[in-house]
């Protein structure tokens, strides 16, 4: 039987359910959802189910899908004959796995989590294996899709210390989403700690966010960038929050090296605001969003376009990376650079990361900057002293290297629920 708490939640979604399609209209007027697949959301399938056993894989927004990846293409490599099915949440992560998918593997928006949607869902893709990563724990998603008879496995499991009280105040209904799983692999050991006193049984930790292969990119754009940007050195800010970009163009400024600057937001929206911020910093600027040219006297370069890094991540001589310099974001991954060999600074609020980072700095695959000015002081000796840089992005790549042995681990405890 459900929980009490279970049972109210499915019976309030089933009640309130007639309000997700003025929620999700509500949504499309804002940009916040597809309006041409608005139906995918309540459940309605967009495309024909193919014949054979199905394997659905779930990541809620961009940095989930992109972990997926190397997964889903695992999978489709080693098991031609299962459809593999992709969802998402957003947007931007529905464009990105527009773009990356192998061909035959199919994408859908995901359901909200009202019985009717998720039901509608489960009906017509029938998966064999239910793949979820991060945080997602939807109770009528879950229960139902247990109920249908599918395997469910929940990988690269991560949860917050606030999200882990949340449940703690709900202790039956815990247990019975995190015992519905299959098989529950925590992303690092707070998470495992948390789950664990949740009541989930754990396998061995895995982030498949440090699994992958280095980010695609455009040859003959990459080509382009490089002529324009000739013999100077490039200081790449990756996914960079408000308050941190004049931290970074402050610290490039007092580095006193001669260097493009070139800023990638983690949001594109924020382009037009960070180039004017650079411009009122004394930076000449140049917007990739507005289609203008890196020309000899541009000084900072906006890098707002979607799906591009790959680009900027090979052009850079030093990576900072963003969502650190400020508190309350978290950090981001810093294995895309580390998979190109990059060296790479990263601030002191990094906590979403903590546990790759801590790695990555005993071996001195990354540094850290507590502040601005010390901030200034590495960007200074990475691009002067010749031997500084290539030793850190030679030990990143040696350290992103050694995390491919993750997929392979969960692969082989996947292979066991895979539907015959």
């Amino acid at each position: 039987m459900r929980p009490l708490s279970l049972a109210l939640y499915g019976a309030l979604t089933r009640v309130l359910s007639p309000l997700a399609s003025v929620v999700l209209k509500r949504r499309a007027a804002r940009g916040k959802e597809d309006p041409a697949r608005l139906s995918e959301r309540l459940g309605h399938a967009g495309l024909t189910r193919p014949d054979g056993p199905l394997v659905w894989l779930h990541g809620v927004s961009v940095g989930e899908s992109v972990s997926l990846l190397p997964l889903v293409e695992a999978l489709h490599r080693r098991t031609p004959d299962l459809v593999l099915l992709v969802t998402s949440g957003t947007i931007t992560a529905a464009r990105l796995l527009a773009e990356r998918l192998p061909a035959g593997v199919i994408h859908q928006y995901a359901p909200v989590d009202t019985p009717g949607a998720v039901s509608r869902f489960l009906r017509h893709w029938r998966p064999g294996l239910v793949v979820t990563v991060e945080s997602e724990l939807w109770p009528n998603l879950i229960l139902h899709a247990k109920a249908s008879g599918a395997r469910l496995a929940l990988l690269s499991a991560r949860m917050t210390q606030a999200s882990a009280d949340g449940w703690a105040r709900f202790p039956g209904a815990a247990r019975a989403l995190l015992g519905a799983f299959d098989v529950v692999l925590p992303q690092e050991p707070q998470t495992a700690a948390r789950l664990a006193r949740l009541g989930a049984s754990l396998g061995p930790q895995l982030n498949l966010k440090q699994v992958g292969e280095p980010l695609p990119f455009d040859p003959a754009r990459l080509a382009e960038l490089r002529a324009a940007i000739g013999a100077r050195k490039v200081i790449l800010a990756a996914s960079t929050h408000p308050g941190e970009d004049e931290i970074i163009a402050r610290a490039v400024v007092e580095a006193a090296v001669s260097a493009l600057l070139i800023v990638a937001p983690r949001h594109m929206e924020r382009g037009p605001a960070v180039a004017d911020l650079l411009s009122a910093a004394g930076f000449t600027v140049s917007r990739r969003g507005a289609a203008e040219p890196i020309a000899t006297e541009t000084t900072a370069y906006v890098a707002d376009t979607m799906f591009e890094m790959g680009l900027f991540f090979r052009l850079a001589d030093v990576v900072v990376m963003g969502g650190a310099f400020v508190p309350g974001i978290g950090g981001h991954n810093p294995l895309e650079p580390a998979r190109l060999g990059r060296p790479i600074v990263t601030g002191p609020h990094a906590f979403n990361a903590a546990a790759v980072y801590g790695e990555m700095f005993d071996e001195v695959a990354a540094i850290e900057a507590a502040d601005g000015a010390i901030l200034a002081r590495h960007l200074r000796g990475l691009l002067t002293e010749p031997l500084i840089a290539p030793r850190i992005g030679e030990a990143a790549l040696a350290y992103a290297e050694r995390q491919q042995g993750a997929l392979d681990q969960a692969l082989a405890l996947l292979e066991p629920l895979l539907p015959a």
